[in-house]
């Protein structure tokens, strides 16, 4: 059994009226990993259960309120009810940390390559691929989610002393 550590991105905060961009799935399994990325129709509910196979637990960051809620209208999988879920958010604030992901992780002096970019800025570069077809926007995006889910597993670890 793995973990999997996930993040979204989308067009919008809203699931009425935004899709989702990319998933992004870090799947740890003791010293083994890899990184996954479903982007644009490729994000089916077909293809994020062959990816989620033999996952035990998903670990997220706001995905309570946010990415699993959005994960569930539009792709029709609950995966609360699927996967043992754990929102590291809510550590954080038993830890006394609040904020963003992005927030949290300056608190905790946890690096990022790519500096300055945000959640607004990743549906910006979305559109400039989809609109214009820049590719070098589409990296970047894959680039941006990559470090979110890698992050997230730095988050879980340094929370380590926190029973989950």
């Amino acid at each position: 059994m793995r973990d999997a550590y996930l993040d979204i991105e989308t067009t919008g905060l809203s699931w009425l009226d935004s899709e989702i961009t990319v998933v992004g799935l870090y799947l740890v399994n003791g010293d083994a990993s890899r990184l996954v990325q479903l982007i644009d129709k490729d994000i089916t509910g077909g293809n994020l259960m062959d990816a989620l196979r033999d996952v035990r637990t998903i670990f997220t960051y706001n995905g309570s309120r946010f990415d699993l809620p959005f994960i569930n209208a539009a792709l029709d999988i609950d995966m609360a009810m699927l996967f043992s879920h754990h929102d590291l958010m809510y550590d954080c604030w038993d830890c006394n940390l609040h904020g963003g992901f992005k927030a949290v992780e300056q608190q905790l002096g946890i690096s990022r390559q790519l500096q300055g970019i945000s959640g607004f800025d990743a549906v910006i570069l979305w559109w400039k691929y989809k609109n214009h077809g820049d590719h070098n926007a589409l990296d970047l995006l894959l680039k941006y989610n990559e470090e979110d889910v890698l992050n997230l597993k730095v988050l879980k670890e340094m929370l380590g002393g926190k029973q989950i």
